[in-house]
């Protein structure tokens, strides 16, 4: 949680005025009980209506005076907070953008967007209590008791005796529940977990009819939390009851050694009401104290999870941009320049006849006992197109993920232009390979925007180009506004092959040296996937592309085709070549053959 506290350097200023204006708030508030005092005892005591009419004006400034000071010390411990959670979210999320796929399947989506969005809320909160109140609570405390011996010395014991009291009572209450709200959070986690987990998986869940199954599921998880919440309620509803109950006692007490003491004319009337304000004040801020230490501990630990995030560094270095997030616009231009002149020096340097070469490149996901990638071998040239094929977990995806480096190998090394990929600037390799995945996605906004996801400053000629080369001109020309045709999140207003070909157009537009099309034209039928090939291959452009399918027939016109089975290459060559010498490949022609023939 220390190490955030950086992204406050900008509000050193707030954070000094908050606290400062909220002393002086407590200051003005602890002269109240003294001027009600004057009153009582100087102007009711002998019908001085002036002086009471002066003295409630005195009360009036002093209110005016302290909500000024106390909304003063908001307005800066807001900014100060607010501005706190807004630099720590950027950062966040520019930590995550930087984080390798490793990394981000070990953490899982629902655990990243819980710590951008509840975690980082929690932290501001903390945050701004405490800029407000962690001053003030011991100010008035320790005030109102000093106060009070200034008053009578005899009647100020009773806050010697009652302050530990009412400290004992809050503070074990709270020391009690804070890991039982820990649990809860925890329990909330597990409750939002399921929620989220039945709302993607929707259609799964009606298509086997297991509502009922997860209704029940969801119903044990949430009344568990129910039952863990009410009893820290009630543990927590403990406090006012007993702190109310030793208050009044010490009131009593006060009320009696006052009036023995007005008895004897050692102490005045007024002099009575004042202890039992700064008794009431106590009480008051002590409570305010407890919920403040239960809300910074809530704060710290969401903090500590944010924190372990920051903690996760990538697999690969990302020297380009790792330390530029929280650096302004200009300096993140000139480290992108640097990075491209790095990356344009080294390629003048490359002399390789081949684009993309893999040698003995062995991958092992984090925590798998064995590898997925064994021993990969593979040589390609520029424009030449790669099929790759293969059974369901045989490595064909993990393979060309390695190329834009979504994963590092852990053997051997993947050269691009003769270089390994680990020592180019990674955006600039990136800026040169385009890959569509496996599942299609889309963003929010028209289909010129989602178009410029792959060339952000494309023409209308050049969408229309890389629409018409990836088989969606048609149809987006029938839509109402064509490229301005509003998609929705996830493309969820387009069909599966609709959306499968807006993304093959969002990665052609940029006329990537490399394209990589990840089992992307598995809901196109097959004419339409025959066009696409074409399309592809018929682009001015020199691109080398990877064909990853599961047809065969998407991919037997390839220069060469590489057949995985296992983690290992079992087959390579052309299609002809492979339906004499590859019995993985024959038994996957043989089985669609036949099927599409039937």
């Amino acid at each position: 949680m220390k190490q955030l506290l950086r992204y406050l350097k900008n509000y050193k200023k707030e954070c000094v005025l908050a606290p400062l204006f909220k002393m002086l708030e407590a200051t003005f508030e602890l002269f109240v009980p003294l001027v009600m005092a004057a009153i009582v005892d100087v102007g009711i005591a002998h019908s001085d209506t002036p002086y009471i009419l002066k003295m409630s004006g005195v009360l009036i400034a002093l209110g005016l005076i302290g909500l000024t000071c106390s909304i003063t010390a908001q307005y800066f411990s807001a900014k100060a907070a607010v501005g706190f959670s807004t630099k720590l979210r950027h950062a966040l999320f520019a930590h995550i953008e930087s984080l390798s796929f490793t990394e981000m399947d070990k953490l899982g989506t629902a655990t990243l967007i819980t710590r951008m969005t509840s975690d980082i809320n929690q932290t501001q909160a903390g945050v701004n209590l405490v800029l407000r109140l962690f001053l003030r609570s011991p100010f008035i405390v320790i005030g109102a008791m000093v106060m009070a011996f200034t008053v009578n010395t005899k009647a100020a014991l009773t806050f010697v005796v009652t302050i530990p009291l009412l400290c004992i009572v809050v503070f074990g209450v709270m020391l009690i529940s804070i890991p039982l709200y820990k649990r809860v959070q925890a329990g909330l986690d597990k409750v939002l977990g399921i929620t989220r987990e039945n709302l993607s998986g929707i259609r799964v869940i009606r298509a086997f009819a297991k509502e009922e199954e997860e209704l029940t599921h969801f119903n044990d998880a949430n009344e568990g939390l129910t039952r863990l919440q009410m009893f820290v309620a009630k543990i927590s509803a403990l406090m006012n009851p007993v702190t109310y109950v030793i208050i009044n006692l010490a009131t009593v007490v006060l009320i009696y050694i006052g009036a023995i003491q007005v008895n004897t004319g050692v102490l005045t009337q007024g002099e009575v009401i004042a202890l039992v304000n700064y008794m009431s004040q106590i009480l008051v801020e002590l409570i305010k104290l407890a919920n403040l230490i239960i809300t910074v501990t809530k704060a710290i630990a969401c903090g500590n999870r944010v924190q372990m995030v920051f903690e996760l560094q990538p697999s690969f270095a990302r020297a380009d941009f790792a330390e530029a997030a929280e650096q302004d616009k200009e300096t993140m231009q000139q480290i992108s320049a640097e990075g491209r002149t790095v990356y344009d020096r080294m390629m003048k340097w490359a002399d390789s006849e081949y684009i993309i070469e893999f040698k003995h490149v062995g991958l092992t996901y984090k925590g798998a006992a064995e590898e997925a990638l064994t021993d990969m071998n593979l040589k390609v040239k520029a424009g030449e197109t790669v099929g790759i094929i293969g059974g369901t977990g045989s490595g064909k995806s993990s393979l060309v993920n390695m190329i834009p480096r979504f994963y590092d190998a852990t053997a051997g090394e993947v050269l691009f232009h003769g270089i390994n990929v680990k020592e180019l600037p990674l955006e600039q390799l990136r800026e040169r390979i385009g890959v569509v995945m496996q599942k299609a996605v889309l963003f929010g906004g028209s289909v010129a925007d989602n178009l410029r996801w792959g060339k952000g400053d494309a023409t209308e000629e050049e969408m229309w180009e890389a629409l018409e080369i990836a088989q969606a001109k048609e149809f987006v020309e029938t839509k109402e506004n064509k490229l301005d045709f509003p998609i929705a999140q996830a493309g969820k207003n387009l069909s599966g092959g609709q959306r499968q070909r807006m993304t093959i157009a969002r990665a052609v537009i940029k006329k990537p040296e490399i394209l990589i099309l990840d089992d992307s034209a598995s809901a196109l039928d097959y004419a339409t996937d025959l066009k696409l090939r074409q399309a592809i291959a018929g682009m001015r452009e020199q691109t080398t592309t990877f064909i990853v399918s599961q047809r065969t027939s998407s991919i037997m016109g390839a220069d060469q085709i590489i057949v995985l089975d296992d983690g290992q290459i079992c087959g390579h060559g052309t299609h002809e070549e492979l339906l004499k010498n590859c019995a993985v490949y024959q038994e996957i022609y043989a089985s669609q053959f036949k099927k599409e023939v039937g």
